[in-house]
C-alpha cells in the first residue's frame, strides 16, 4: 500500500480541528491594581491599629526627660524607670495580684457552672427546662447598668461589700448566661449514641457527663475560659463600684487612681498600661490554639 506525500500528511495537520491546550489569562491591570489597592488599605489599617500599642511600649521604656521633651517619638531612648517607678511607687506590683485574686477565680466559676448548666439544659429531660433555659439567658439582654446601684446595697447587706468573695461573684455572675448559651450548643450536638452507649455499660449520670461528654468539649470549654478571664481581666466597673476602700484594687481601677491629681506622668502611666495588657497578650498567644479549635468546632456544629 503506498503511503501519501508528505505534502498531504502537512495539509491533514494544518486542517485538524481537534482543541489544543488553552492559553492561561493573566489577570488584567486593573485586577492588579485592585488587590494592590487593597493590600495597602489593609497595611494601613494595621500600621493604624498597631500605632497606640507601640507607643505605649515605647513611652515606657524611654527616660523620663526624653517623654518630657519627645512624647510621640517611637524609640528614642531606653530605660528601666518609669517600669519601677509604676511597680513600687505606683503599686502595680499589687494591682497584679488583686487583678488575680479577681479574675482566676471568677473564670473558674464560670466555666465550672456554664458547663455543667449547659449539660443539664442540652441532654437531661427535666419539666420546664426551655422556660429555664430561656431565662438563664435572658441576662445577656439586661444591661448590667440597670441592676448594679441596687446589687451595692445587696452586697452592703450581706457583708460581702468591698471583699474578694463579692466581687468574684458578681464577675461570676455576669458571665455565667453567655457561658451556659455557649457551651449548651457543645452539648446539643453530641452524639446521643455516645450516651446511649455509656448507659448500657452502667454508668451514671455523674460519669457520663465526667467521662463521656467533657472531655468531648474541652475546646469549647478553653474558649469560654480565655474569653472570660479576659473580661474579667479587663472590667472596670466591677472593681470600682464593688470594692470602694481599693484595698483589693485591681490594675484597671489603678490605672484609673494613677491619673488622679493635676498633672499627670506620662512614663509611669505607659509602665502601668504596659503591666496590665502583657499578662493578658500572652495568654491569648499560649492558647490561641484552643480558642480557634473551640469556635470552629462551635461553627461547624452550629
Amino acid at each position: 500500500m503506498a503511503h501519501p506525500p508528505p505534502s498531504f500528511e502537512l495539509a491533514e495537520a494544518a486542517t485538524d480541528d481537534r482543541p489544543g491546550p488553552v492559553p492561561t489569562r493573566r489577570p488584567g491591570a486593573r485586577r492588579t491594581l485592585a488587590i494592590g489597592l487593597r493590600h495597602l488599605i489593609l497595611v494601613l489599617l494595621a500600621l493604624l491599629t498597631l500605632f497606640p500599642v507601640l507607643l505605649v511600649v515605647s513611652t515606657a521604656f524611654k527616660t523620663p526627660e526624653d517623654v518630657r521633651l519627645n512624647p510621640f517619638g517611637l524609640f528614642s531612648s531606653f530605660s528601666w524607670a518609669n517600669l519601677v517607678d509604676a511597680w513600687t511607687v505606683g503599686r502595680f506590683s499589687d494591682y497584679l495580684v488583686n487583678s488575680i485574686l479577681l479574675s482566676v477565680p471568677s473564670t473558674v466559676l464560670v466555666v465550672a457552672v456554664s458547663t455543667m448548666a449547659g449539660y443539664a439544659f442540652a441532654r437531661l429531660p427535666f419539666p420546664g427546662r426551655t422556660f429555664a433555659f430561656y431565662t438563664v439567658v435572658l441576662g445577656l439582654l439586661v444591661p448590667f447598668f440597670t441592676y448594679m446601684i441596687p446589687l451595692y446595697f445587696q452586697l452592703r447587706s450581706m457583708g460581702l461589700l468591698d471583699t474578694l468573695l463579692g466581687a468574684n461573684l458578681v464577675l461570676a455572675a455576669t458571665g455565667i448566661s453567655f457561658g451556659t448559651f455557649f457551651m449548651r450548643a457543645f452539648f446539643t450536638d453530641l452524639p446521643s449514641e455516645l450516651e446511649h452507649a455509656a448507659r448500657v455499660d452502667g454508668c451514671s449520670e455523674g460519669q457520663i457527663f465526667l467521662r463521656v461528654m467533657l472531655p468531648l468539649v474541652s475546646s469549647g470549654m478553653g474558649a469560654l475560659a480565655v474569653f472570660t478571664f479576659l473580661g474579667n481581666w479587663n472590667n472596670f466597673l466591677i472593681p470600682l463600684l464593688y470594692l470602694p476602700s481599693g484595698d483589693y484594687r485591681p490594675l484597671t481601677t489603678g490605672l484609673y487612681m494613677f491619673t488622679g491629681g493635676r498633672s499627670i506622668d506620662i512614663g509611669p502611666l505607659a509602665a502601668g498600661t504596659l503591666i496590665t495588657i502583657v499578662p493578658v497578650i500572652a495568654l491569648f498567644v499560649l492558647l490561641q490554639r484552643q480558642v480557634t479549635e473551640g469556635f470552629i468546632s462551635g461553627a461547624v456544629k452550629g
